[in-house]
């Protein structure tokens, strides 16, 4: 039986939450094999202290049949990466399925691969999709034929079993769903804008303010160089 290949995307200053996450499920499907891809074999730095070896670079990367693009801060400045975008869409040819999580779907969005499509991201990103032609949902988990997305880091998660169902069955996805002890009981009801105490979600807006003026701007020029071809 031919081997389901899937790629996560290294790239530094990503949100490791955002990769490994959805690398634990991934592991676990039957018959997958799951590569680290990033543009060389040099480690990789993450938001935190956690260093991703790659398991293989753009140059000796096979054909994928998933490709995930995490996200986090170093996805601002991969929207206006020439290498990486012509990765992703060099793959995307015969990729089944695109996926992203978190702003990785700003990623997908500046390479051309989400014009006419819906897609999700965290929550704080998730009007600048519209620059690359997408269509912003609001929603844990977005699919539109064969773009799968994830909100913000833990949704990295579900989205992965929800990938996980459309690449064997429902039972294989639930077998890693309680193999993964995967049930959720969050102490605060905080994880969302419409749920957290409103003077957090503008404690954490001020705080955010100047990565979010980086990622506006970077999102302007990743649109701009798409529109002109």
């Amino acid at each position: 039986m031919t081997k389901t290949t899937i790629g996560l995307l290294l790239f530094p200053n990503m949100t490791q939450l955002d990769l490994t996450g959805p690398l634990q499920v991934f592991s676990r499907l039957p018959n997958a094999k799951v590569y680290l891809v990033a543009k060389t074999m040099a480690p990789v730095t993450s938001d935190t202290a956690l260093m991703l070896p790659p398991t293989t670079d753009f140059a000796h990367c096979p054909q994928l049949d998933v490709i995930c693009v995490p996200g986090g801060a170093g996805a601002d400045d991969l929207v206006n990466d020439e290498d990486t975008l012509a990765f992703l869409r060099q793959q995307a040819d015969q990729a089944r399925y695109l996926t992203s999580v978190c702003t990785g779907a700003l990623v997908l969005g500046a390479a051309g691969l989400l014009r006419g499509y819906r897609a999700t991201t965290h929550w704080s990103a998730l009007e600048d999709l519209a620059a690359f032609g997408a269509i912003p949902e609001r929603s844990r988990v977005c699919i539109d034929r064969n773009r799968v997305s994830g909100g913000g880091m833990t949704a990295g998660i579900d989205f992965a079993l929800t990938l996980a169902e459309l690449l064997a069955d429902r039972p294989t996805a639930q077998a890693i769903q309680l193999m993964l002890e995967y049930n959720p009981a969050p102490p605060f009801n905080a994880g969302s804008p419409d749920t957290a105490p409103q003077e957090v979600v503008a404690m954490l807006k001020q705080r955010m303010q100047g990565a979010r003026q980086h990622r506006i701007d970077a999102v302007k020029r990743a649109a701009d160089r798409l529109l002109r071809g």
